[in-house]
């Protein structure tokens, strides 16, 4: 006599809550690798809007000087094209070493970085 084989199935409860923890964790799974993303393309503005970044002659010292106006004494605008306008970009890693002396000529500052 040939067997019979039955197949038992979950109960119904049972497939929802496997569905749901599966689609949680789906879930979770997606916003990690969003926040994990994202944080790395935030960077904070070096200036805020309606203002420039200037740096000290002489020095590694950086403010920000009103849009329209010149930089306040002691400071310089940045060279154009090597303007830092987030923190921690190319430029203002750069010029954490690097200053404009009195002559307005690049310089590598001995005792920074």
């Amino acid at each position: 006599m040939p067997r019979t084989r039955t197949m038992s199935r979950p109960a119904a409860g049972a497939v929802a809550r496997r569905g749901g923890r599966v689609a949680a964790s789906a879930a979770l799974t997606a916003l990690a690798a969003a926040v994990a993303l994202a944080g790395c393309s935030f960077q904070d503005d070096i200036c805020s809007e309606g203002e420039y970044p200037v740096m000290t002659v002489g020095n590694t010292g950086s403010a920000c000087a009103t849009d329209g106006e010149q930089p306040p004494k002691g400071y310089v605008r940045y060279p154009e094209g090597k303007v830092p306008q987030k923190v921690d970009d190319e430029w203002d890693v750069y010029w954490r070493t690097h200053t404009i002396d009195e002559d307005g000529d690049i310089v590598e500052v001995p005792d920074a970085g």
